[in-house]
């Protein structure tokens, strides 16, 4: 059906169509399931014209007529990967700006041309962007059929390339918002870019011969058990190994090379081999989740053992409709690349996979494409163009891998709005005090205290009655249903429920001043939050730990008893794609009789991307046994939960860090003062993460107090006191819904920016007093403009903000460069003497910028802390939110800004100069991005009153008018950071 001037007009019969449809270049898996459907757009006589990178077999060997006809394009890239189960991200990214983007003009020009050449009637897209552009340009409808689009797998990308690539997003989603209407498959992603959706059964590719047929041409008894191992390609430098698989069993190998050798118990595929009839002849397969092999295996009820890929957000999706049929068994992908297979193969044979939906997706979507070919009109006029664009893009920054197998309209939002429509107003302090008092006064007869105070934490009184409600589980009969989410069974065998069990809680916090001038050493000004993370241990003899399978199975294979093991469950995997439990023996931390060294640990938790997360938990072990000496003979067990949001800015991983250390110190009758527990906790997320952040958000989580601004100079951490917030100021803390992470690009160029600085700084320093110095001694001049102990002190720099702003303006603004190349600095000065950063020879890094902010920064805050103890009145006010104002416009300068936190600021501004306000006095007085910056959340000071609350409320609906995303307010703790408690 083409549009023409407004009108449609009918092209051709309802029994002859011309289907135009675009298969995008990631993997074989939208090939094979395009290959059903257009098989029965062909069966019911039409033409079908494949623009496709994928090899002709795919197609040709399931469809042989005359009506198919394959044009061989490359239109987008999907996620390049290193490896079978490793996505590239800034590489995708770059990929697909050359793919489609650069060339975009010329690629739109050549699609309305053969596609006008050829009359489609209809385009249809799985999941080609372009594709639907191409389309309204030449007038024609498309539609699209898939599980997920490109705006939301590439959001994730965009998070590690930092304010770079950002436009890829948009434009994907908008190329989407030409499209009429989405036939969703089932496994879904949120695809809010699509007006409407119309959900079909799963699309299935059929079997040609039964499991006898595919055994007897094989060679195989029927009663060999048999796996398939179905990779797409397998991990580079593997080497399978004939002890892999149990005794009696054999497996079927796709995807290997041909130079792969096999032991005698593999059978290496060939390329082009139906896996269908193969799968359908195995009892279990073991590979990587993609659409084709979830949606087979729970048509052919064959379990799947699986290994997370990193990076790849449709991923939890298909995962969570896996394991809700029962047919998954997760795998960790060094037991994988280790061979300790026999447990998960066990394990996966004994399940019963319960799919009962139907797999005739393919005949379905069929149908509703020729419908739609010929005039039906399935979507509605619900939303707009601009409308479907700006939902598409904020899911595309926002929502991050949410739970849920069957999404309209995703949690947090839901969550949002109801806290909205429930929270009229914010609850005062007596009243949220009274709250925490009659939590306190419970009797808690499910547990007992033997040390410590939970302090009137309903967060901590929560917690430990979800420990019992675990134990319940752990020894009820009727745990079926409770069982089925992965983490919440492993953490009920967790713990022997007989023994001491060490819980500890330490909170995020609100970067009210300081920012990302702490690693130069500035005073910064720091509030807890209520949002916090808790933490239980329990150490035991290795002879009476409880282990999960495969770590007993590791430990039979080393033949030499019970070890030590270290056991992790992490709830809120779901959340993100990575793995709910971690596991190791306490062992292999040892590099002979000495703790492996950090950079071997960093490289030994990022090789699995899905439980990269373990080096926040498990690497506060490995820095007590390096910094301190402590060696751990005991097996650990530890249940982490956290309520700190990530990627927000209010540091969820120092909250986890700190929170993990207080409980394993607690457990091993360690005294570690706050402090010196901080910059332990700051070591594991510099070394043992990998991640270069300063010490303030660690020194927080630890030694904050309640309505009191940590106050300290981080050379390195020096706490000088706490600030009483007056009575009369307010701040709070509201989420952008841009995801934030101090790992990421913007943030470490800019610490190198900032140390390359100093480093100029410092070299100019010592050349000037070296010139004042002649062979006859000192030379007044120079003495006069700047003294010897003045240039002494600069030439030997130790921290930044040692600097003052006049000195910095009088003598070395102007010997700063913009911008400089790393290989440029390297040449000139050798190195920036920063231990956590390395300069990248290739990369311009702002340099002026980066230095000037933490100079300024520091006198800010000195200036905010005195006004703080200041006479109360608007001018105290007015001072105070001028100087946010200027720490965000710095931050932006740094290039560490955001479209959303830029927004929010200036809707406190608005907010502050309206007529109301200023007529009523003002309540709101100044804004600032926080934390490591590119997003994450503002903090605004405001008066303590119900109208500043009302108009916090007032900004967030704002914030979701304009974005689409309600954003979520954080508020301060009211009492202290409780000590770590014994149950």
């Amino acid at each position: 059906m083409r549009i023409e001037d407004g009108t449609e007009a009918e092209s051709a019969s309802r029994n002859h169509l011309v289907f135009a449809y675009y298969v995008t270049g990631h993997g074989f898996g939208h090939a094979t399931r395009v290959v059903e459907v257009v098989r029965n757009l062909i069966l019911a006589g039409h033409d079908v014209h494949v623009v496709t990178a994928a090899p002709d077999f795919v197609f040709t060997s399931e469809i042989q007529s005359p009506r198919l006809f394959i044009r061989k394009v490359l239109l987008d890239c999907g996620a390049v990967q290193a490896d079978a189960l490793t996505v590239d991200r800034l590489a995708s990214l770059y990929q697909y700006s050359e793919t489609a983007v650069v060339p975009r003009k010329s690629i739109l020009k050549t699609e309305v041309e053969w596609l006008n050449s050829i009359k489609a009637d209809l385009v249809v897209s799985d999941v080609v962007p372009v594709a639907c552009r191409a389309a309204a340009d030449a007038g024609i409808r498309s539609v699209c059929v898939t599980n997920f689009s490109w705006d939301f797998i590439y959001a994730e990308y965009v998070m590690a390339a930092g304010k770079h690539h950002r436009s890829i997003v948009w434009q994907i989603a908008e190329d989407y918002s030409h499209c009429e209407f989405l036939i969703r498959l089932p496994g879904y992603c949120p695809m809010p870019a699509f007006r409407d959706a119309i959900d079909v059964p799963l699309v299935v590719r059929r079997v040609h011969r039964s499991r006898k047929e595919v055994r007897k041409e094989l060679g195989i008894d029927d009663g060999v058990k048999l796996v398939i191992l179905n990779f797409g390609g397998q991990p580079a430098g593997w080497r399978l190994k004939e002890e892999y698989l149990p005794p009696g069993w054999l497996c079927l190998v796709c995807g290997a090379s041909e130079t792969q050798e096999v032991p005698p118990n593999f059978i290496k595929l060939p390329k082009d081999a139906y896996t269908p009839d193969l799968m359908a002849a195995s009892d279990c397969m073991l590979g990587k989740i993609g659409y084709g092999t979830v949606s087979e295996a729970l048509s052919f009820k064959l379990p799947f053992v699986f290994v997370r890929r990193d990076y790849f957000n449709e991923e939890p999706f298909l995962r969570n409709m896996l394991e809700y049929y029962q047919g998954g068994v997760e795998m960790i992908r060094r037991d994988l690349l280790t061979g300790h297979w026999k447990p998960y193969l066990e394990r996966a044979i004994t399940l019963k996979p319960c799919y009962e939906g139907g797999s005739n997706g393919g005949e379905v979507a069929a149908h509703i494409l020729q419908e739609t070919a010929v005039g039906k009109k399935y979507a509605s006029d619900k939303f707009s163009g601009a409308r479907r664009l700006r939902d598409a893009i904020i899911l595309g920054y926002q929502l991050q891998r949410v739970p849920g197998r069957d999404i309209s309209i995703p949690e947090w939002y839901a969550n949002a709005e109801n806290e909205l429509g429930l929270l009229p107003r914010s609850p005062t302090i007596d009243e949220e005090n009274a709250k925490y008092n009659s939590i306190n006064n419970l009797y808690t007869e499910d547990f007992e205290i033997l040390h410590g105070d939970i302090q009137g934490f309903p967060d901590t009184t929560s917690f430990l009655k979800s420990l019992i409600q675990l134990d319940d589980i752990y020894h009820s009969s009727k745990s079926a249903e409770k069982l089925q989410r992965r983490e919440r069974k492993a953490a009920a065998g967790l713990f022997n429920w007989e023994e001491d069990i060490f819980v500890a809680r330490a909170p995020g916090r609100l970067d009210v001043m300081g920012g990302i001038a702490d690693y130069s050493g500035s005073l910064v000004l720091q509030m807890p939050i209520k949002e916090a993370c808790h933490v239980a241990v329990q150490r035991n003899n290795p002879s009476k730990h409880r282990l999960w399978k495969h770590a007993q199975a590791r430990q039979q294979d080393k033949q030499q008893g019970p070890t030590a093991v270290l056991q992790i469950v992490s709830y809120g995997s779901e959340l993100s794609n990575r793995g709910p439990t971690f596991d190791m023996d306490l062992s292999d931390f040892m590099d002979g009789d000495k703790p492996m060294s950090y950079d071997k640990a960093k490289k030994f938790f990022a090789q699995d991307p899905s439980q990269k997360w373990a080096a926040y938990v498990a690497g506060t072990i490995l820095v007590l046994m390096t910094e301190l000496g402590v060696r751990f003979e005991d097996s650990i067990s530890m249940l982490v939960s956290s309520a700190v949001p990530e990627g927000k800015g209010v540091s969820s991983s120092a909250s986890v860090e700190v929170a993990s250390m207080s409980a394993i110190a607690a457990a091993h009758g360690l005294s570690i003062n706050p402090r010196d527990l901080a910059l332990l906790c700051q070591k594991v997320e510099n070394h043992v993460v990998g991640a270069p952040c300063g010490v303030m958000d660690q020194m927080t989580s630890a030694c904050g107090e309640a309505n009191k601004l940590l106050a300290m100079v981080c050379q390195p951490a020096e706490v000088i006191g706490h600030v009483e917030i007056p009575n009369h100021i307010r701040f709070w803390g509201i989420d952008s819904g841009i995801r934030h992470s101090v790992g990421g690009a913007d943030y470490g160029s800019v610490r190198i920016g900032a140390f390359m600085g100093r480093k100029i700084i410092k070299s100019t320093a010592s050349a000037i007093l070296s010139q004042s110095i002649n062979s006859n001694g000192i030379n007044s001049d120079v003495l006069e403009d700047d003294g010897t102990e003045l240039l002494e002190s600069e030439a030997s720099l130790d921290y930044l903000c040692n600097l003052c702003p006049h000195r910095y303006e009088a003598r070395y603004v102007k010997m700063l460069p913009e911008s400089l190349l790393g290989e440029e600095f390297l040449d000139k000065y050798s190195d920036h003497n920063d231990a956590v950063t390395v300069i990248d020879q290739k990369r311009m890094y702002d340099v002026k910028a980066s230095a000037r902010h933490p100079i300024y920064e520091n006198f800010r805050v000195k200036a905010f802390k005195a006004l703080l103890t200041s006479a109360t009145s608007d001018d105290q006010l007015t001072a105070l939110g001028e100087l946010l104002y200027q720490c965000h416009y710095s931050y932006s300068a740094c290039g560490l800004g955001s479209d959303g936190t830029d927004r929010l600021v200036q809707l406190v501004q608005q907010m502050q100069h309206s007529k109301s306000s200023k007529s009523n006095d003002g309540t709101l007085y100044g804004a600032k991005i926080t934390g490591g910056g590119s997003g994450g959340t503002v903090c605004v000071i405001g008066r303590n009153s119900l109208r500043s609350s009302e108009q916090i409320l007032e900004i967030q609906e704002r914030y979701k008018d304009a974005t689409g995303y309600l954003p979520y307010s954080f508020s301060r703790v009211h009492h202290q950071v409780p000590e770590s408690l014994v149950i």
